[in-house]
């Protein structure tokens, strides 16, 4: 990255953490259990509720709970379960037309961060009926109040329940984008266990590191406080010790409520510190290829990490302490490392792979001009990268079939030179 634009991120960055203890942020109130919700909804004034989800969750009964909450309290609902993974602009407009046909006024996002989002989203366009979601991307244009917004988890690992963001991605360009203003932090978080008890091995693998994801990009990131640091650290913690459990024991209700609780942490560490290139680069393939989110958070972790080297070795020293993996007589360096290859180790017991075959190499250009516009200058990143750099990452992501069938010498030879 040349030194102007280097001058101009750092500069916005130090500005930003400057205003952090100035800005409305506030953390979501916590409910244990869906059967809060009537008297959560009947204290707001509400009595009809929207509840967004997907198609894969109402197929495992997983609402059945809520709905005889509700219908057991006299609340009405409607539910929307359309979301795709990455939720699109179609999905919102589609769930808004449910919102109004059906007379809601409250908005439960049920599901993982992909319904969690649609949700904020819809809320959003409620809140400013005259304008389209692509005008509100970026940062702090939504402004305005949005309808009594609750966010039950079903995944431990987006923390989308406790953020100001809402990532959307365009239905006809694909293009994905992020809406970030304090209005879209949910009211209220659900984090009841037994909703979670049904999780796939996979998905709790993938979602898990997803929330381990957000816990280290924003304990390594340059915009942190006692708090935020407090939360990333908690979220490392109760994630090496719970994990495997809740992987290898689907019903173990323990792991599955510390999961749930990590991802919350993580969740409130990143809202306020944000994320890096892990992140940019993962949602720059999660919609242009629809990958999960998670998962290419989980395959990207331990390349950025090494990539941002001796900058961050004492952070991931502190983390690597925390986690059990290293005491506190372990040389940094050394422990740093240690924390990286846990990652690793972890990725492998888990199935999750190291390449993502989707990725096109004509495309890698406009997903790195994606992420680089995503990440600079929002992320406090330890290391700044331009577009040109972040190609790496998809090089190094793309398959030994893809490259054999490279036609572009040029990246051929720049994945090979940096795929170590």
């Amino acid at each position: 990255m040349n030194k102007l634009k280097k001058a101009y991120c750092r500069t916005f960055q130090a500005v930003f953490k400057t205003a952090l203890p100035f800005l409305p942020y506030r953390t979501p109130e916590v409910a244990g259990s869906v059967k809060k919700l009537p008297e959560i909804m009947k204290a707001h004034g509400c009595s009809n509720a929207l509840i967004i989800t997907d198609s894969g969750i109402t197929k495992l009964g997983l609402t059945s709970r809520l709905e005889k909450a509700l219908t057991d309290n006299n609340i009405n609902y409607t539910i929307y379960d359309k979301t795709v993974a990455n939720p699109t602009t179609a999905n919102v407009a589609e769930a808004l037309e449910f919102y109004y046909a059906n007379g809601c006024d409250a908005i439960i996002g049920f599901g993982g961060g992909s319904s969690i989002d649609c949700a904020k989203a819809v809320g959003a366009r409620v809140a400013k009926p005259g304008q389209s979601l692509a005008k509100m991307k970026g940062i702090l244009k939504v402004h305005k109040k949005l309808p009594l917004l609750i966010a039950i988890p079903t995944t431990a690992g987006t923390g989308s329940e406790t953020t100001l963001a809402a990532v959307i991605t365009d239905a006809e360009t694909r293009h994905k984008y992020a809406i970030n203003d304090f209005p879209l932090i949910p009211r209220y978080a659900v984090l009841d266990p037994k909703i979670t008890l049904s999780l796939p091995p996979f998905i709790t693998a993938t979602t898990g590191m997803d929330a381990l994801t957000h816990a280290v990009e924003a304990f390594i990131g340059n915009s942190t406080t006692y708090g935020t640091r407090k939360n990333a650290r908690m979220a490392v913690k109760l994630i090496f010790e719970n994990i495997d459990a809740a992987y290898n024991d689907g019903t173990n209700v323990e792991a599955r409520r510390n999961m749930l609780h990590a991802s919350y942490y993580a969740g409130c560490a990143f809202t306020k510190s944000y994320v890096g290139y892990v992140h940019a680069v993962a949602h720059s393939l999660g919609g242009e290829y629809n990958i999960p989110h998670g998962l290419a958070n989980a395959i990207l972790l331990p390349h950025v990490l090494e990539e941002y080297g001796e900058s961050i070795h004492r952070k991931l020293y502190k983390l690597a302490v925390e986690a059990g993996i290293s005491d506190k007589d372990t040389p940094c360096e050394q422990a740093a490392n240690a924390f990286i290859d846990e990652i690793k180790a972890m990725k492998k017991r888990f199935g999750i792979g190291n390449t993502i075959s989707e990725i096109n190499e004509e495309d890698i250009p406009k997903l790195s001009h994606y992420a680089d516009k995503e990440a600079n200058p929002l992320y406090p990143v330890p290391v700044l990268m331009d577009a040109k750099q972040l190609e790496k990452f998809y090089y190094m992501l793309m398959d030994e079939d893809t490259i054999a069938g490279a036609t572009q010498q040029q990246g051929l030879s720049f994945y090979r030179k940096n795929k170590q």
